[in-house]
């Protein structure tokens, strides 16, 4: 799988981040650019549900625990609306009760933090295969 170099985004798969944690919120796009795609990112669900991003955006790398609307709930709401988009959750929490939840509504991955940069990629090819 091949993607351009070209940093302004057009024609790169979009990546959208949707972390409540700063740090996260600004070294995962980072990541992300690195390994050849667009990325965006958002501090809430509720954030990024209102940017109108949701049609644009190949993969969604979402948090699991967030105030407001969870990672979950999140993902339902997608669901809700019709649109089909991969889901990649992020956790610091280690409960197979909830990784088992997402993965049976549809996410694609699940990854505890700290993940290596290399499975994050190996979860992002995943998701865009699809």
């Amino acid at each position: 799988m091949e993607f351009s170099e070209d940093r302004s985004g057009r024609g790169r798969p979009l990546l959208s981040v949707v972390d409540d944690d700063e740090s996260v919120r600004e070294s995962l796009p980072d990541l992300i650019r690195e390994f050849g795609f667009a990325a965006r990112a958002f501090s809430s669900a509720e954030e990024f549900l209102s940017s109108g991003c949701i049609d644009e955006t190949s993969c969604l790398i979402l948090d699991i625990s967030m105030p407001g609307m969870s990672g979950p709930e999140l993902q339902l709401e997608i669901k809700r609306r019709g649109q089909k988009v991969p889901i990649i959750f992020i956790t610091a929490q280690r409960d197979e009760m909830i990784r088992a939840r997402v993965l049976q509504e549809g996410a694609v991955g699940f990854l505890v933090k700290p993940f290596t940069d290399e499975g994050l990629l190996a979860e992002i090819k995943l998701a865009l295969a699809d």
